[in-house]
């Protein structure tokens, strides 16, 4: 019978209206007055089962919810004989219900057109070498799958075949296409806008970057900030207090109506949701726009941000660097020494090794054997029967390389005009110096400055390239303070030194290299184009890897921030001028209180949805 009746909530609250109408048509026009107290009685009844049901679970548990509170209030109305407040009471906490539920869905619209995106099907080929449509979950890694003109990809892949232009909106918030070729990796939820190819699965469902992102932002709505948890613990103990305060007046006036609109009007109704509703809004606006907002802690957390360090390569840089210079041993074969060299960094996703294997794409390669990873340092393999030592500085010194003085000054020279520098030995003699140079992010200075005007104080680099490319790139952008030389975990200390002297951080990197910055910081923001990495180790995601969307995304998150304060104040507000309202003045009754705290909540989330609106600028 409980579960027939909250079902039927919304035809019940039909039927307490009709009835509560009915009354007052009667009363106004009619003028005959013998339906009213019927009606009226009806009408309070019809409205109070669902909310006494919704009161008696609450209490099960040990809580006194507002439902509690409300339900006192209705009998409390029908002891004094005060039919018409139980009935609009009723009505108006179930009407006001039922708008919470309509306006708080459309906080989740960004959400749920983002879920819709997920492809449910998709043409896969056959043992016969035939494409049929077969439902995704169907879809397993390394099948073929075919995607047409206007089709969505249904999983992470890579192109065999064919060519075409996709909109990879969901994933990075632009909607402009991106051309994908043969050897392409491609997105599930993307749509293929003009073209057709095959493509290899990669990951499949919730593996894929999508469906991440839409497990991720799921996760998100239903974290709770430590604001939030201080708010459900004190309406936990305010509505008991609410209803000893009712006692007290009861007490004191002895009079049952004043403490049974007490208790209606002390509700938190508003106080309760209007954080929640604020967080929902806040990180649906983001994920529309390619932004992963992690939880509203971290939306609290960023929010008061005042330093904010950041990674070079792929942060402050394009992540895209090329070989500037190349610097030889006279007394060894460059040709050799370069196959050397390609052939190791052939094996390694890092970007400064990328940008030697672009430099040298037909360059020969020799088999590769014990290769042994230097963390923050490099490499050191087998090549060819030779020890080979590959990497920075550091790593020639330790492995007690040594450098001639000629070749020392080079090095200063290449560090002096900004390359980050490569150092290779074969067999313990140096082969090859080689400076890489990477570009800066377009206008990266001027969104750098806008942070200073958001009230970040500190802007810090840390890098493992060499102090004299830290420092000038420091120098050109106007930063704060600069470190090279930086292994992970001596920007993770780095960290945890400026969070020790007060200091609310945040890491900004490429999500590959930096997972302990990621982590130690306050709020680690990844650079990121959907990849696992980058998605799994940061509190926010920036999907398209765009520089220019970070100060936008300050500013949406104080901007959620400032909302609910808003909805605090205005929650708090309300409450306290009904029940002043009610103790020194006669104006206010029951039901003229229960409007306003019904259309009080309905102000808070009005207010949270304007920030589904807010524009990223």
């Amino acid at each position: 019978m409980q579960k027939y009746i909250l079902a039927h909530k919304k035809e019940l609250t039909v039927i307490n209206g009709s009835l509560l109408l009915l009354a007052l048509l009667d009363h106004f026009f009619l003028t005959q007055g013998k339906i009213v107290p019927f009606a009226l009685i009806l009408s309070g009844i019809v409205g109070v089962l669902p909310i006494a049901i919704q009161a008696y679970q609450s209490l099960k548990v040990k809580i006194v919810s507002i439902d509690v509170l409300v339900t006192i209030a209705v009998f409390g109305a029908f002891f004094v004989q005060s039919y018409e407040e139980a009935a609009v009471v009723t009505f108006l906490f179930l009407a006001g219900h039922f708008l919470e539920q309509a306006t708080l869905s459309k906080t989740r619209k960004a959400i749920k057109a983002l879920t819709e995106m997920a492809p449910e099907v998709s043409l896969k080929k056959n043992q016969a070498g035939q494409f049929e449509e077969v439902p995704i979950d169907e879809v397993n890694e390394g099948d073929i799958l075919l995607v047409k003109t206007g089709g969505k990809v249904p999983v992470d892949g890579k192109v065999l075949t064919g060519s075409g232009y996709v909109n990879e909106a969901s994933i990075t918030g632009e909607s402009k296409t991106a051309n994908k070729q043969i050897g392409s990796a491609v997105y599930a939820g993307t749509i293929l806008e003009n073209g057709t190819f095959q493509l290899q699965a990669e990951r499949v469902g919730e593996d894929s970057a999508f469906g991440k992102i839409i497990e991720l932002v799921e996760e998100a709505q239903d974290s709770k900030s430590s604001a939030e948890r201080f708010i459900d613990k004190f309406s936990k103990y305010y509505t008991p207090v609410v209803l000893l305060l009712a006692i007290i007046v009861g007490l004191i006036t002895k009079d049952i109506e004043l403490a049974v609109t007490a208790l209606v009007l002390g509700c938190p109704g508003a106080l309760v949701i209007g954080i929640p509703v604020s967080n929902v809004a806040g990180i649906g606006n983001g994920a529309k726009h390619g932004i992963l907002l992690k939880g509203s802690e971290t939306i609290q957390d960023f929010s008061k941000v005042d330093t904010m360090v950041f990674d070079k390569t792929g942060t402050l840089t394009v992540g895209a660097p090329r070989v500037n210079k190349v610097i030889s041993n006279p007394e060894i074969n460059e040709n050799k020494a370069i196959s050397t060299l390609v052939s190791i960094e052939a094996e390694s996703d890092h970007p400064l090794a990328q940008a030697v294997v672009k430099t040298y794409p037909d360059t020969l390669k020799y088999p590769v054997t014990q290769t042994q990873v230097i963390k923050g340092g490099g490499i050191i393999a087998t090549v060819n029967g030779n020890k080979v030592t590959l990497g920075n500085l550091q790593l020639i010194k330790t492995n007690k390389i040594k450098l001639r003085p000629e070749e020392i000054a080079q090095s200063k020279e290449l560090e002096a005009e900004g390359n980050s520098l490569i150092f290779m030995a074969i067999n313990n003699q140096l082969a090859l110096i080689l400076g890489i140079k990477d570009q800066l992010r377009p206008n990266v200075k001027n969104e750098l400055a806008s942070f200073k005007k958001l009230g970040v104080k500190n802007l810090v680099l840390l890098s493992g390239d060499n102090q004299g490319t830290v420092d000038q790139i420091a120098q050109q952008l106007s930063l704060t303070e600069a470190k090279g030389n930086m292994l992970p975990e001596d920007k993770a200390m780095y960290i945890k030194k400026l969070q020790e002297e007060g200091k609310n951080v945040t890491f900004v990197g490429d999500g590959v290299n930096d997972s302990p910055s990621l982590a130690t910081a306050n709020t680690g923001i990844a650079m990121g184009n959907g990849t696992d990495v980058a998605i799994e180790t940061s509190d926010i995601v920036l999907l398209n890897s765009d520089f220019s969307r970070l100060a936008p995304t300050l500013r949406l998150v104080k901007s959620t921030s400032h909302n609910m304060l808003q909805n605090i104040v205005i929650a708090v507000g309300v409450v306290l001028f009904l029940l002043s309202s009610l103790l020194f003045s006669n104006w206010i009754n029951m039901g003229i209180g229960m409007f306003v705290h019904e259309a009080s909540i309905i102000v808070v989330i009005l207010n949270a949805i304007r920030l589904l609106n807010y524009r990223l600028k």
